[in-house]
């Protein structure tokens, strides 16, 4: 009867384990995973095991970064998970992903959703190049995400996968006029955030810095994963 009980307890529990899909989480340039642990938090409950991924934003190109921190999030997914892999990305990570996705495949890639990437380049980071010292804070990958043809922005091309993208429209940077022309989330532009080949565009009032801790912006990223579209009708400013 034990042995019955055991072997029928398996059955229940095992397949748990085993069916949930997955969300790979990317952080930022600058930041760290706990940067993204609000969405973490939140997507479990709503069915999906998380990859949170650390990696080390200023101190490797993109090239390296794309092939670590998106390796490592695979790994980790199809130990947890034997459903589809998810990205919730915030800025720099979603170049990465779209980096790495020009020579990678992924068989179980399923939807994608990318918080204030800054898709066609940074023109902030454009005025800051010529500074003494921006390319030591910034690291090769901050350096890289400049607005320049040729840049490795430049050669991502249109997007091939289910994407949204959320932008902010929040500007709480004092010196943003002097880079950015139109609204943005204080660091990307909303126009910068578009991408061809996306399937939504939403804009919410937040900031870059901020926007991935934002309860709508988690909700909709979730809403996002599970139906393919955003809770409310796009708003493109």
């Amino acid at each position: 009867m034990l042995k019955k009980f055991a072997l029928l307890s398996a059955l229940i529990v095992l397949p748990s384990s085993l069916v949930a899909e997955c969300v790979v989480l990317l952080h930022g340039l600058g930041r760290l995973s706990n940067s993204m642990s609000e969405l973490e938090t939140k997507l479990a409950p709503a069915g999906y095991a998380v990859a949170n991924i650390m990696y080390p934003s200023r101190s490797q190109p993109i090239d390296v970064l794309a092939i670590d921190a998106i390796g490592r999030g695979l790994a980790q997914c199809r130990r947890e998970s034997s459903g589809k892999i998810h990205f919730i990305t915030h800025s720099l990570g979603g170049i990465l992903l779209r980096y790495y996705l020009t020579d990678n495949t992924i068989d179980e890639l399923g939807r994608v959703v990318m918080l204030g990437p800054p898709n066609q380049g940074s023109k902030i980071v454009d005025g800051l190049l010529p500074i003494p010292g921006f390319g030591f804070i910034g690291g090769p990958a901050g350096v890289a995400l400049g607005t320049g043809e040729g840049s490795i922005i430049d050669s991502l091309g249109p997007v091939e996968f289910d994407l949204g993208i959320i932008a902010g429209s929040t500007n709480i940077n004092p010196l943003e006029f002097l880079f950015i022309a139109g609204p943005s989330d204080s660091i990307v532009s909303i126009e910068s955030t578009k991408v061809q080949g996306m399937n939504a565009h939403r804009v919410l009032p937040v900031t870059h810095t901020f926007m991935m801790r934002n309860n709508e912006v988690i909700e909709e990223a979730i809403h996002y994963l599970k139906t393919g579209s955003f809770i409310s009708e796009p708003v493109d400013e």
